[in-house]
């Protein structure tokens, strides 16, 4: 997967980018955990999900936020961070201005980023949020919420109590037109230690579900020649 350097609004951003060999793939950006409790875009489970992107067709791009890795710039209490994700996926369509859909997904700070930038962007399609931090950080700002997406959390997790991001859940599912698949994978922690390939499989699952109908609109066919994930 090659390295790419994005311009964005401090100075340059470190990235990977896979580029899918499919016409009009469609794209998928993923955020990282916090930059101040060491989250990088080698996080194992943003590292994890970017390769399953990958694997599924999509032109996918990783980075890492200002401040962090070879990133210029410093920690912004989530306003830069925010930025710098729009950065990045102007970068990404950019590399694919005919792509038919366009995904992200975010890792705990990661996933409360790529909500904000869900709701600045239109052409997002759908989200994947892995352990939403909905005590520590306000999503009063998904009113409404522009898509339907996968919301999912360990049963053990100690930083983000269950009922917190069931209220989320519930507040979005009460939206006209939203459908959150809101998945619990039994005994994970935060971190889903010893649970990544179950937390894979099931986004795996919601992406298959979710993809069969794009490809019987669009025509395109899953990319099977992909790298494996190291």
């Amino acid at each position: 997967m090659p390295d790419v350097i994005i311009p964005g609004p401090e100075g340059r951003l470190e990235g990977r980018y896979h580029h899918s060999k499919a016409p009009n793939a469609p794209i998928a950006l993923l955020l990282h955990p916090h930059p101040q409790h060491g989250g990088t875009m080698n996080n194992k489970i943003v590292y994890q999900l970017y390769h399953l992107f990958a694997r599924r067709g999509f032109s996918t791009l990783r980075f890492n936020f200002r401040g962090v890795g070879r990133s210029q710039g410093s920690y912004d209490r989530g306003e830069g961070e925010l930025s710098d994700a729009a950065a990045a996926l102007d970068w990404l369509q950019g590399q694919n201005p005919t792509a038919a859909h366009c995904w992200i997904a975010g890792f705990s700070f990661g996933a409360w980023i790529g909500m904000q930038l869900l709701m600045r962007r239109p052409e997002i399609d759908a989200f994947i949020s892995v352990a939403p931090p909905a005590n520590i950080y306000d999503f009063g700002f998904l009113a409404p919420c522009p898509s339907s997406g996968m919301i999912i959390q360990g049963s053990a997790d100690k930083i983000v109590p269950l009922d917190s991001v069931q209220k989320l859940v519930t507040k979005l599912n009460h939206q006209k037109g939203i459908k959150i698949d809101h998945r619990i994978i039994d005994k994970a922690d935060h971190f889903f230690s010893n649970h990544i390939d179950e937390l894979t499989g099931n986004v795996e699952d919601y992406l298959e579900k979710h993809l069969t109908p794009m490809r019987r609109k669009t025509g395109r066919t899953r990319e099977v020649k992909e790298a494996a994930p190291r």
